[in-house]
């Protein structure tokens, strides 16, 4: 693993009395409706506003906190027991699901890293039900994490232990080995360029599989070149750091064929030939979310030990310029035989995924997801909160999506028309890797992946938008989010 770790993780465990006067903060949840939960049930809440003789009932009747999805508000207990200081988050008019749950957790977490505390206590399970608890402990966790890995001065301050009132042991496992899985998975992708490329990638699955009990099967450029992967070849072809193919196994379902998971890893993209602006360079070291992705989906569902046989594949490749480089005009010949004109070396992690995915077709399994940041196209699409999502299976992509709804990251269906073929159709070879123009990038960016999956129910999810974030919100900071690990978690097990 990588030795430097900036924000630690927290102890966790599970409390249930938060006025014993040893915790330095307590986070509780209000409803935009009032404090009290239909005003009757003794609450957490309630017992710390009757400790301090209705101070939180004249705080929101007198409109200092409106209880609004994201609102925070931090002040001290005047009562003479219990936390010192207490933060409200608001949760809005209508909560209960399992992505309010997540966030509201991070919000609360992100707002009280300012300073070092031993014990925050997290009341929240009394405004969810217990089908999102363990939401609630990854979510305090996500919130635990953020981009400033270099700064000399900790921007977080982690707590050293976070008690959850009310929450089981075994949703605080659950909740603990998924939001691990998250930060994880934002740790590698904000890692920059020169400390996650193919080859280091493949170390930390290795170190990954050995702690959770995957299988690894790690492939050099001769092993690339020995099985015919001479698209992956290509776009990694200008860079001094060798690609590489890693392959990891959880086999927790018998004889079932297995789910695949496949994975962009182009550790960074500066477009090659077909070279990007440097404000469209700066961030591209995310341009391997997809594969970071998968690593904390497989390492996730083997410590979880789902019963389900999975295969995540992860496609390295550094996209750079040299004598070397592939050209524009170039012809590949793919591994599964099928040859792509080059018309942009900028559009290259199709050509990489077209190698991975004609791997994980062999692998026989009875459905392939395949996370990519992969179109600037899908941004216009669709903003940078929500992912694309393309299928050639519509019960898969209903089974997905119904996944990523229930966690709370949002993706929409873009149409997959065969008229779409034509925009990829080749002149010189069977297609290229552009379509025509500007238009249904997004789509024909997927049109293409679709020619390396055969027959095999597949779905495409173009994260470029929600995997990296320009700027923070209320529950998470700016960077890498993570997204989809949750939700692909979800639908393994589903």
């Amino acid at each position: 693993m990588l030795d430097r770790l900036p924000f630690p993780a927290p102890a966790l465990r599970t409390i249930e009395d938060p006025t014993d006067g040893e915790s330095d903060l307590l986070i509780v949840g209000v409803t935009e409706g009032g404090v009290r939960e239909g005003g009757t049930h003794p609450s957490v809440l309630g017992r710390v506003d009757i400790d301090g003789r209705g101070w939180l009932d004249r705080c929101f009747s007198r409109g200092a906190f409106a209880g609004k999805l994201g609102e925070t508000l931090l002040v001290a207990n005047p009562a003479t027991q219990g936390p010192a200081m207490v933060l409200l988050v608001g949760l809005g008019a209508g909560h209960g699901s399992r992505g309010d749950a997540f966030r509201a957790a991070a919000t609360g977490i992100r707002r009280v890293t300012d300073r070092p505390r031993k014990r925050v206590d997290i009341a929240l399970a009394e405004s969810f039900p217990s089908s999102c608890h363990d939401a609630i402990v990854s979510g305090a966790m996500h919130g635990c994490e953020g981009q400033a890995i270099y700064q000399t001065d900790a921007s977080i301050h982690v707590p050293e232990t976070l008690a959850f009132v009310g929450i089981e042991d075994k949703a605080i496992r659950r909740g603990r080995t998924i939001g691990d899985a998250v930060n994880r998975t934002r740790r590698w992708v904000n890692e920059p360029a020169s400390v996650i490329y193919p080859e280091t990638f493949a170390t930390e699955a290795r170190e990954v599989a050995e702690e959770a009990g995957l299988e690894v099967e790690v492939w050099d450029e001769k092993r690339l070149e020995a099985e015919g992967c001479r698209a992956i070849l290509a776009v990694g072809a200008g860079s001094t750091k060798p690609p590489r193919l890693v392959i990891l196994r959880h086999r927790g379902g018998g004889d079932e064929p297995p789910l695949a998971i496949v994975g962009k890893g182009v550790t960074f993209d500066s477009g090659g030939l077909s070279i990007k602006p440097g404000d469209g360079m700066k961030d591209m070291k995310c341009d391997m979310a997809g594969a970071a992705t998968v690593l904390g989906v497989m390492q996730a569902i083997a410590k979880l030990g789902i019963k389900k046989n999975v295969i995540g594949l992860c496609g390295l490749a550094e996209n750079m310029i040299s004598g070397e480089s592939y050209k524009l005009g170039d012809v590949i010949e793919t591994r599964s035989g099928t040859t792509v004109e080059i018309l942009n070396t900028d559009a290259e992690g199709r050509v990489v995924l077209a190698d991975v995915l004609d791997v994980a077709v062999q692998q026989q399994p009875c459905a392939i997801v395949d996370l990519a940041t992969l179109t600037g196209a899908c941004l216009v699409a669709l903003g940078t909160e929500v992912a694309g999502l393309m299928t050639n299976d519509t019960e898969l992509g209903r089974a997905v999506r119904g996944a990523s709804d229930a966690e709370g990251e949002p993706v929409w269906e873009l149409p997959m028309f065969e008229l779409y073929d034509e925009l990829i159709k080749g002149k010189v070879a069977d297609i290229k890797n552009v379509g025509e123009g500007r238009w249904g990038g997004a789509i024909t960016a997927a049109k293409f992946l679709e020619r390396f999956v055969a027959e095999v129910p597949w779905v495409h999810i173009d994260i470029a938008g929600p995997a990296f974030a320009d700027s923070p919100k209320p529950h998470r900071d700016a960077g890498a989010t993570g997204v989809m690990v949750r939700s692909l978690i979800r639908w393994v097990e589903g």
